[in-house]
């Protein structure tokens, strides 16, 4: 028999547009026969309580948002070894792209009846002083978590526009920072230290609204891709923004890829870290010279998605 679905539901995301498509998701998968019942988040602390609830009743998660809720809901599922689904309903929806889930909300809702599981991996990440938590597609520093920031409190800008807006007015102040790096693979590690801009540690080869950060990203091959951006004059950067859509910002010198299993970074002086296009709370900011520490977790999210995308699939849906 089916499991039943708990869709728990971000009434902010896409500024109200998860609550307005819920009807023709509940529409769905009530013609398709399935269990299900809908309840609403106050906040993303309490939207992973009720998916660990929901868990605990052998039902499928699954997150009605974007991706900070995605990645949130995820984690969650994980953690509990329960199944997850999703309906993307925010402004990036990168996560969702990657695993080839419609943007039509009725489209991502006939993929939970008919749809098959596929594991994929998931990303830990935590300081010291923090315990780890458990996110989806990539975790940044720098430059990206402020943009991430502005693009987070913006109204005025709808739609995926509001992340490149947001990189160019941190960009207007940005201060370089040094970085320090370390990728393990297997029985060797590789430390890379630079001033720059970036660092984003990858599970997903796509963020920021289908910005393809790290083309080479594979959700389920048990690795994360490193992409580092270093200093250079303010033009490079904005060079280096033209081109991520299509990835092609790797081919500039200033752009350094490494991958491992783990991943170790600090920086010399506070600045916030993020994942999923929220802020993580171990690190806003992240203090100069705390590690944050980011691992791989192969393997331990069991989703329903589309079997046959990879890489190439576009997140913008």
């Amino acid at each position: 028999m089916a499991r039943p679905f708990c869709l728990i539901v971000n009434p902010q995301a896409g500024n109200g547009r998860a609550r307005a498509l819920l009807p023709v998701v509940i529409e769905v998968l009530t013609k398709g026969g399935t269990e299900h019942r809908v309840i609403e988040s106050a906040s993303l602390a309490h939207a992973k309580d009720l998916a660990a609830e929901a868990a605990g009743r052998g039902e499928v998660v699954v997150a009605v948002g974007g991706d900070g809720m995605a990645g949130a809901l995820a984690g969650a599922a994980a953690a509990a070894d329960a199944a997850f689904g999703l309906i993307p309903t925010g402004r990036g929806n990168d996560f969702a792209g990657v695993l080839g889930i419609p943007a039509d909300p009725a489209a991502a809702a006939r993929m939970l009846v008919t749809g098959k599981c596929r594991q994929v991996d998931l990303i830990g990440v935590g300081t010291p002083a923090h315990q780890e938590v458990i996110v989806a597609g990539s975790v940044y520093a720098g430059l990206p978590a402020l943009a991430g920031q502005v693009a987070n409190a913006t109204k005025l800008i709808g739609g995926p526009l509001v992340y490149p807006a947001s990189a160019l007015r941190v960009l207007a102040g940005w201060r370089p920072v040094t970085f320090t790096v370390r990728v393990t693979r297997q029985e060797d590690t590789e430390a890379h230290e630079f001033a720059g801009y970036a660092v984003v540690v990858a599970n997903s080869a796509f963020f920021g609204a289908g910005m393809r950060v790290a083309p080479p990203a594979l959700i389920d091959d048990g690795v994360l891709d490193v992409v580092m951006m270093r200093h250079a004059a303010k033009l490079t950067f904005v060079k280096a923004l033209l081109k991520i859509k299509d990835g092609s910002h790797v081919t500039l010198p200033q752009i350094t890829l490494d991958r491992g299993t783990e991943v170790t970074v600090t920086m010399t002086r506070d600045l916030p870290a993020a994942a999923d296009g929220e802020s993580l709370a171990c690190a806003d900011p992240l203090a100069a010279g705390t590690p944050l520490r980011i691992r791989v977790l192969p393997g331990v999210l069991a989703v329903y998605a589309d079997m046959r995308v990879d890489n190439q699939a576009s997140a913008s849906g």
